[in-house]
């Protein structure tokens, strides 16, 4: 059982095909992030997880030699673990096994800050609690402190599944409503959405907060940021457009989450554009492009204009890392934290984008100022006549204003 004090992580991976080389790697910057000092590693080449010990019978018992050795109190696994084999693998090394969606959904709940994120990390928590509840009881042992003992498990040592289910069923009626409520804002959106999609730690919080003046959490750690951050962005065409970051994606992310987390992604969902960034100095750049891919088709993302945004050139060793398949006028490489061609990424989003003007020609009295404002902000103004009592003006403007400013359209 982990405690209050410093939690020393044992990491325990299987490698099945070559870019699995890089999984513990991930798994070390996932322990990290949770608060766990890494002091070993192991992995073990096989094509099939054990169903009994998630790896072989002789490699748990080395494992169970070297935790020992190394002082190691948690041993964390890379993949999903059943209630048998974690329970096995309990009773051959004596050490809490943390398997890798107990361990994201733990950085989840430490990153939870708003009632909807906390919501929806709670439900993801009960919905992986529910074939654990069977067996010792170790899996919901939550006393003291350290990674798998935040969240609802504190509180429900002795909870039934009939209560678990209740809870469930309130928590995803609380996400049901706030999905409607933000369907409601997003209808009443006067200005076209864009989505900051990618893996996690890609830095689309930094993209965010040059392109916007934005001032959303950022860091070298994974999962910085859960709750959506939208801010204005005016175009190089004059177009107004919202720019919203929200959680970022990883390999094996845990079908819970996806599923508990569709009220925020309703906002990538109905975006009228995608900006996906990329990490450029990964040396697994391709399989994370392909992982958001696989995400953003679960979620149901539909066919849209995407930009996909090569980030972090600054910090690139290789040129090989970058895929020049690629590399097509969607394509831009650039540097967030560095200012580096983002210029090109502005005029690649005014060229991608889908056009929400109309032309049209209005005719606006001197002493409605504020429409007149409007009208400067949200349009490309082809001809301006000062005219006695109003000014006439002819341009492209943004379809919302003309439906808020319709008794001044000249028919």
């Amino acid at each position: 059982m982990i405690t209050k004090d410093k939690i020393f992580a044992f990491l325990l991976g299987i490698n099945r095909k070559p870019s699995d080389e890089e999984g513990l790697n991930e798994l070390q910057l996932l322990a990290k992030t949770a608060g766990a000092e890494v002091v070993g590693t192991a992995v073990q080449k096989r094509l099939k997880v054990d169903p009994a010990y998630y790896v072989g019978r002789g490699k748990a018992e080395e494992v169970a030699s070297a935790v020992k050795t190394l002082g190691a109190n948690v041993i964390i696994c890379d993949d999903e673990l059943s209630p048998v084999q974690i329970r096995n693998l309990e009773d051959i090394t004596e050490t809490k096994i943390i398997d890798r969606t107990m361990l994201i959904l733990d950085i989840f709940a430490q990153r939870a800050n708003t009632s909807e994120g906390k919501i929806q990390v709670e439900l993801a928590q009960l919905q992986y609690m529910m074939p654990r509840l069977t067996g010792k009881g170790i899996e919901l042992s939550q006393e003291g402190g350290g990674i798998g003992t935040r969240g609802p498990g504190e509180t429900k040592l002795e909870t039934d599944r009939r209560h678990i289910r209740r809870r469930i069923y309130r928590l995803k009626k609380e996400l049901l409503e706030i999905q409607k409520s933000r369907q409601v804002i997003m209808k009443s959106r006067k200005y076209p959405v864009i989505s900051l999609v990618g893996y996690t730690n890609a830095g689309k919080s930094t993209l965010l907060n040059v392109l916007t003046g934005a001032d959303a959490a950022t860091g070298d750690r994974l999962f910085e940021t859960l709750d959506t951050t939208t801010r204005g962005l005016d175009l190089p065409d004059g177009r107004r457009v919202l720019l919203s970051d929200t959680v970022g994606f990883i390999r094996k992310l845990p079908h819970h989450l996806v599923e508990a987390f569709k009220a925020t992604l309703e906002e990538v969902r109905e975006a009228d554009m995608l900006i996906h960034v990329a990490d450029g100095s990964s040396s697994i750049l391709e399989e994370e492009i392909i992982t958001v891919n696989s995400v953003l088709s679960d979620i149901g993302i539909g066919e849209k204009p995407v930009i996909l945004a090569i980030n972090k050139i600054d910090k690139r060793n290789n040129e090989n890392r970058f895929i020049r398949s690629y590399n097509q006028d969607n394509t831009i490489e650039i540097s967030a934290l560095k200012g580096i061609n983002l210029d090109k990424l502005l005029n690649a989003i005014s060229k991608y984008l889908p056009s929400n003007r109309h032309h049209a020609e209005l005719f606006i009295p001197y002493d409605d100022a504020r429409s007149l404002d409007k009208i400067h902000q949200n349009s490309d103004i082809d001809e301006i006549k000062y005219e006695y009592d109003g000014v006439r003006i002819r341009g492209s403007v943004d379809i919302a204003i003309l439906n808020d400013l319709e008794k001044y359209v000249s028919r």
